[in-house]
C-alpha cells in the first residue's frame, strides 16, 4: 500500500490519502483482465472516473526494462 502511495502523483488528491480509501477508489474496481503471454491487460469501464490516475499508478509501479 505505501507503493500504491508512493506511486500516485503528488499533485492528486488521493496522494495523502487513507489505506481504506486507496482500496475503495483503486482497487475494489470492477474489471475485466485479459492475460496475454507476458504482460497482462485491465480493461476498465468506461464510467471509471479513476482511469487516468489507475494508469499513472501501473505505469509507475512497473519497474522499468534497462
Amino acid at each position: 500500500m505505501h507503493a500504491l502511495r508512493s506511486a500516485i502523483p503528488s499533485g492528486h488528491a488521493l496522494a495523502k490519502a487513507e489505506f481504506n480509501t486507496l482500496r475503495l477508489r483503486l482497487l475494489k474496481i470492477a474489471a475485466r483482465i485479459i492475460e496475454h503471454g507476458s504482460r497482462i491487460r485491465v480493461r476498465l469501464p468506461s464510467s471509471c472516473p479513476d482511469a487516468f490516475l489507475f494508469r499513472q499508478v501501473v505505469l509507475g509501479l512497473t519497474p522499468s526494462t534497462s
